[in-house]
């Protein structure tokens, strides 16, 4: 009998027929239509089949018209599987509970290391931690992926340079690297201050030492700017020289932009869906139907289960779908320019010192082809030009 299979749903039991009617009883049960299977004989009076535990109830009537006597041997399939279950249900259902507990309990925080910090930055850290949520006893699907509590310990906290994080099972292991504070610069030498670069001296400010150069004096790399021998011929003595020379120094900046410029914007609208991925397929459980956004970005944070020391083929998948358009940005030539402009004193001021400051510009060549405005801008910059040197001893100045 084909697809014997399906009966083990619906119940199978295995029956003892015995008697002397038993080609009668046969002739009966399949006029009834009544399906039975793995029919056997055992001796002249004795036979064993299989029937659908949904034919027991047909069976009867035609088993008391027979004269035969049948007895049922074994019961198999999902109902009687169920009903031992149900029969001891507080056994199964406490098992259900202790690996359910288990389950949970791996999934927890029950650990936060944190190495290479201050007892007081270790105090900071883990404030840090509290407001973000990362304590003991927290479920790690509800906190952020170990990139994320990173990024919030590093931008709140200017007392570490560096901080690594890791989870480890249920223990959230943070390696930190502190800034340290520069050591106080040991004495220094006799030393002259000489320039660095091709300058006008512009201004001077000189705590020690004596000034060789003056304002609107024309200055080069390595030209000597304050000495550090002061005092007069034949009662001189050698100082560290100290101070600063400001002057005017010039740069360059060629720079490009187009007039018109496509790129990619969110436009603020997004989807979230969940899933429960179970090896290589995912079940949604939040977040049914289809993106209606004609162009999205899509962003996948997916956290495996745990099961105490083990990682499980089970995993929650939070995707978002954030809504994305393309924007043309047009610029007129003169926006442009004024664009290209700030765009030189953008790269101009990531070039000079912080001290430093942008007295003039002018722009010295400006064309316009193929879509692009190109501009070569030239820069003058108040900026300190002066770097200590050491007086060797016995060499003339």
């Amino acid at each position: 009998m084909r697809n014997q299979w399906i009966y083990y749903y619906t119940g199978v039991v295995t029956a003892k027929a015995s008697g002397q009617g038993l080609e009668r009883f046969i002739n009966n049960l399949t006029r009834s239509g009544i399906k039975i299977w793995d029919l056997k004989k055992h001796g002249e009076e004795t036979l064993t089949f299989k029937i659908s535990l949904a034919e027991i109830k047909r069976l009867r009537p035609i088993v008391r018209k027979s004269g035969c006597k049948v007895e049922f041997l074994r019961r198999t399939g999902f109902p009687f599987i169920l009903k031992r279950i149900l029969k001891n249900s507080g056994f199964f259902v406490g098992a259900l509970i202790f690996a359910a507990v288990i389950f949970v309990l791996s999934n927890m925080v029950w650990g936060i290391e944190i190495n290479g910090a201050d007892p007081e930055t270790e105090h900071k850290i883990r404030k840090e931690l509290d407001k973000i949520g990362v304590q003991t006893g927290k479920l790690q699907f509800f906190l952020a992926d170990p990139e994320g509590i990173q990024r919030a310990i590093t931008d709140n906290l200017e007392e570490i340079t560096w901080v690594g994080v890791e989870l480890q099972g249920t223990t959230y292991h943070l390696q930190v690297v502190e800034k340290t504070i520069p050591e106080q610069p040991e004495k220094l030498g006799p030393q002259n201050l000489i320039a660095t670069k091709k300058a006008v001296i512009v201004d001077m400010f000189v705590e020690e030492g004596q000034p060789v150069v003056d304002i609107n004096d024309y200055v080069k790399p390595g030209q000597l700017l304050v000495s550090g021998s002061i005092g007069k011929e034949g009662k001189t003595k050698s100082v560290s020289a100290k101070g600063e020379v400001f002057g005017e120094t010039w740069y360059k900046s060629e720079v490009s932009i187009s007039l018109k410029t496509n790129f990619k914007v969110f436009t603020g609208n997004e989807k979230r869906k969940h899933y429960l991925k179970l090896g290589s397929f995912s079940l949604p459980i939040w977040g049914f139907g289809k993106t209606e956004f004609k162009t999205y970005e899509t962003e996948k944070e997916e956290k495996t289960f745990r099961f105490l020391k083990w990682e499980l083929p089970i995993s929650y998948i939070e995707e978002t779908h954030r809504e994305s358009e393309k924007v043309m940005r047009t610029y007129s030539e003169n926006e442009a320019i004024e664009v290209a402009k700030e765009m030189a004193r953008q790269d101009i001021k990531n070039d000079i010192p912080e001290d430093a400051t942008i007295k003039g510009e002018k722009v010295l060549r400006q064309t316009t082809q193929n879509g692009k405005v190109y501009l070569l801008i030239h820069f003058q910059v108040i900026e300190n030009i002066a770097k200590s040197y050491p007086i060797i001893q016995g060499v003339s100045e």
